[in-house]
């Protein structure tokens, strides 16, 4: 089995555009009215002329 390595290489260096600054926490998802019913991303159904398909 090989080992996973727990550190970096040594010549490792940081790249430029990288951050020492924390992710930014979440926002929560705005609702929104759905004219058609319900949301197909929420419950995984899309319908195309009558018929629910899913991808």
């Amino acid at each position: 089995m090989t080992q996973r390595a727990t550190t970096r290489p040594e010549p490792f260096r940081k790249p430029a555009h990288w951050s020492d600054a924390p992710p930014p926490t979440p926002r929560d998802a705005e609702e929104q009215d759905d004219p058609n019913g319900l949301s197909p991303t929420r419950y995984g159904d899309w319908v195309q002329k009558g018929i629910a398909i899913d991808f």
